[in-house]
């Protein structure tokens, strides 16, 4: 079948959500689409037209028979076979449904890169009360006239799902639904060049207050975050409090660090844009964690359309808690046999650095997936136009919890080949914990001393 161009896409959209308008509520006549021919996200949820991208019929809402989380998903799809695999050699076939970042993964590593592309599954489910959030809250949501925060969208976490504005999308995808409450500790391993690696663990945590997930929190308040070093032994202790505030117009994102040599909470430097997160060895930006959060004023937004692209999903080989992750990282990328891609519809978003603003990063491409408003790529270019990294996003279900989500999160310097392979579980023997609750006695920068040391 002959791939549509991004354009003729965009205008059938345009025309399909013409009635939303740019920048207007929906009417509850629009809203009513939702969990008819659109899913409860807003996503289409009819197939394509040769069927490579089946009906979204509910996604996965039940885990396999022997599920233990204790032991790690089990993948579904263990038993299926690569459709084809696209190479350096036959990329150019393939190229329209491939991005910027992948053409270039193939030229700089012809001999060991290759995408084994498998058969669709749409296993994206939520919670029944976060489809009903979606439905309610749709036809008061409204972007404020900067675009640095959502009025009325109550305890939706996808407060734009029929838009055609590039903003609303950037928002859907930084509200997106990760369970409300979350407790996880993981690892993340830079590999350089050479194939040489360094791995760091954390304990993270991080809470939607405005789902009520942390009892006593002010009303302004979006999110509570927290994050303790593990390991190595260098960064061990220093934690991490971040606030996150709903109105990120009239007020900053406020951060403070516990740092154990200096014994002494303080206010951490500006949490937000580039600024370089410890320990990964300048490869992740605080805007590039989870493919994209924070404020959109430093950037101007276009939406592009919307195209079939072969993307990371239903990673679960990845996850598998038997696997090493000195098997798992290879010089330049990863393991190319552990990788599932498949054809996925993703919404093409750009951003452009605004004249007079700063950022290393200067431009980007947003794949955005439309089942799950989660980033599935991303293509980072640097202040010159030149295509400098990239983001895979390798989604999984997390079944028991009804959470799609990361398996992990990989960003590619294409310049140095180094790259950091984020959200690594199989080494850890806790599980992640979804839904969980706490309260401002613990998110509260006076605790950051005590939970620093214990």
């Amino acid at each position: 079948m002959k791939t549509r161009s991004v354009s003729s896409i965009t205008l059938g959209l345009m025309l399909l959500f013409a009635a939303a308008g740019a920048g207007a509520k929906i009417t509850a006549q629009e809203a009513e689409r939702l969990g008819k021919d659109l899913t409860p996200m807003g996503a289409e949820k009819a197939g394509n037209k040769d069927g490579s991208i089946p009906e979204w019929n509910g996604g996965m809402t039940k885990a396999p028979a022997g599920f233990d989380v204790k032991n790690g998903y089990i993948d579904p799809f263990a038993s299926e076979k690569p459709l084809f695999t696209i190479t350096a050699e036959n990329a150019e076939k393939y190229k329209d449904r491939l991005t910027a970042g992948h053409l270039a993964l193939f030229k700089k590593y012809p001999k060991t890169f290759k995408m084994n592309v498998y058969p669709t599954h749409r296993t994206a489910a939520f919670p029944q009360k976060v489809y009903d959030d979606v439905k309610k809250f749709a036809t008061q949501a409204e972007l404020s006239p900067g675009g640095n925060w959502v009025q009325h969208s109550g305890t939706s976490s996808v407060p734009f799902p029929i838009t055609t504005r590039p903003e609303e999308y950037m928002w859907n995808v930084d509200l997106h639904w990760h369970g409300g409450g979350v407790e996880r500790i993981y690892d993340w391993v830079t590999v350089q060049s050479n194939g040489e690696s360094y791995k760091v663990r954390v304990d993270e945590r991080w809470y939607k207050d405005a789902h009520g997930y942390v009892e006593g929190s002010p009303p302004d308040r979006l999110i509570s975050f927290y994050v303790k070093y593990l390991s190595p032994a260098t960064l061990e202790g220093t934690t991490y409090l971040i606030w996150e505030p709903f109105n990120q117009e009239a007020a900053p994102r406020q951060a403070w660090v516990y740092n154990v040599g200096q014994r002494r909470v303080r206010r951490a430097p500006d949490v937000a844009y580039d600024f370089v997160a410890e320990g990964t060895e300048g490869l992740r930006f605080s805007d590039n964690y989870d493919g994209w959060n924070g404020k959109l004023d430093r950037y101007t937004w276009k939406l592009l359309g919307k195209k079939e692209i072969y993307v990371p999903y239903n990673s679960y080989k990845m996850a598998d808690k038997k696997r090493k992750y000195a098997d798992m990282h290879k010089p330049g990328h990863l393991d190319p046999e552990i990788l599932r891609y498949e054809l996925h519809r993703t919404w093409l978003i750009e951003a452009n650095l605004k004249e007079g603003q700063r950022h290393v990063i200067g431009k980007r491409t947003f794949y955005i997936d439309e089942d799950t408003w989660q980033v599935s790529a991303a293509d980072l270019y640097d202040t010159r136009g030149q295509l400098w990294r990239m983001i895979e996003g390798h989604m999984m279900q997390y079944y028991d919890a009804r959470v799609p989500w990361y398996a992990n999160e990989v960003i590619m310097d294409l310049n140095s080949g180094a790259y950091m392979s984020n959200f690594l579980a199989n080494e850890v023997t806790e599980p992640w914990k979804f839904g969980v609750k706490t309260d401002m006695n613990f998110m509260n920068p006076e605790n950051l001393r005590r939970l620093g040391n214990k």
